[in-house]
């Protein structure tokens, strides 16, 4: 397939992991290293597609910014495959800890598939609830699926609440719709209140901005909502688990050639 025609196929595909959707779009990009301002040009129409997705954001400022793009949309790639945040949110969990998470977040999902001692609390956002509850009570998780009207009562007496983070800035997160009420439930009920941050998907102040103005119009229409740093109690990334308080992190440099106007 002619790496437009990829591209496009892309961006028409639908709600993608971000792991496949950097793959893919990487594969693609390949293609293009040897003309520059095409490169650029195609970079803003796939993030204006995903305006959401940090590791895109991540893996177009590295290729943009490199003088050997396809290798770098290559190295980015194997870093985000190799990303140890699932691991390190699933061993951080107590043992026998109800969590509580809303949708089907793929990075946490990924590591409690293998704690069967946790009591799994799944927030129904976006209608996929059900879907992972069945998957991770097939890998022996004892899993509650929750309507959202519930969302309260599900995170007021939880161990921990898992809100997991499409994008992160240095003092806010876009992560699915009732994250925030989640988030702000733990914070009021002195619940642990961690948010997964992938890696990749650490971004600038200016990227970040971009991606939040994505849902700035009408957001009680948006599946996506922006949640305060300040409601998180720890931090889950590729380094571990560490305060909020102190988190600082950006997984790429700035390429202000992306946050021209879409084209």
């Amino acid at each position: 397939m002619h790496p437009m025609e990829h591209l496009r196929y892309v961006a028409r595909a639908g709600d993608l992991s971000q792991d496949v959707l950097v793959r893919e779009a990487a594969s693609a990009l390949g293609a293009l290293a040897s003309d520059p301002l095409e490169l650029v040009t195609v970079c803003r129409r796939i993030l204006d597609k995903y305006p959401i997705a940090g590791a895109l954001w991540s893996m177009a400022a590295r290729v943009c910014t490199s003088a050997q793009p396809y290798q770098a949309a290559r190295e980015f790639s194997t870093e985000l495959r190799s990303d140890a945040t699932a691991d390190h949110a699933a061993d951080a969990l107590p043992d026998g800890a109800a969590v509580c998470l809303l949708g089907w977040p793929d990075i946490a999902a990924d590591g409690l598939g293998r704690r069967s001692d946790i009591d799994v609390r799944i927030i129904d956002a976006y209608g996929e609830g059900a879907g992972l509850a069945r998957r991770l009570a097939g890998n022996g998780c004892e899993v509650t699926d929750v309507p959202l009207a519930g969302l309260a009562a599900a995170c007021s007496n939880a161990d921990v609440i898992l809100v997991e983070a499409a994008a992160a800035g240095p003092d806010a997160v876009i992560a699915a719709g009732g994250s925030h009420a989640a988030a702000a439930v733990g914070y009021t009920s002195s619940t642990e209140v961690w948010c997964v941050v992938g890696w990749g998907r650490a971004l600038p102040q200016q990227f970040f901005d971009a991606t939040a103005a994505s849902v700035a119009d009408e957001p009680w229409e948006c599946d996506e909502e922006v949640v305060p740093l300040g409601l998180f109690s720890q931090i889950v990334g590729p380094g571990g688990i560490e305060p909020a308080a102190s988190w600082q992190r950006a997984d790429c440099p700035l390429a202000a050639e992306l946050l021209r106007p879409p084209i």
